[in-house]
């Protein structure tokens, strides 16, 4: 079985830095496109960044530009999302997903995705 299993989530204060990690099992991440997205209370579930494992392409929304990396350890088969000076605005539940065959391009396209992590919450309060 396929899967995707995120960690590292929490509650920080505005300012903090977590680093949440996307752990697959089941299949390698060569050649992979790796998605991060974040769904806030009351809100549709957009894009954060997405990561080509074949090229080390990266692509991040703007509202995280400057904030959020997103790296991949192959021994550990993990890509990483390291969260820097984070605002109340990004308290949301923080999915990863991956693909075999998306292109680069496409990579916001939440309908390509082939396999999709439970979520990890993020919290950031005062």
């Amino acid at each position: 079985q396929v899967q995707l299993v995120e960690s590292g989530g929490g509650l920080v204060q505005p300012g903090g830095s977590l680093r949440l990690s996307c752990a697959a099992s089941g299949y390698t991440l060569d050649y992979y496109v790796i998605g991060w997205f974040r769904q806030a209370p009351g809100k549709e579930r957009e894009g954060v960044s997405c990561f080509s494992t074949s090229d080390g392409n990266a692509y991040y929304v703007d509202s995280v530009k400057g904030r959020f990396t997103i790296s991949r350890d192959k021994a550990e088969n993990t890509v990483y999302l390291p969260m820097n000076s984070l605002k109340p605005e990004d308290t949301a539940v923080y999915y990863c997903a991956a693909s075999r065959l998306l292109e680069f391009s496409l990579c916001f396209f939440q309908s390509e995705y082939d396999w999709w992590g439970q979520g990890t919450q993020v919290t950031v309060s005062s």
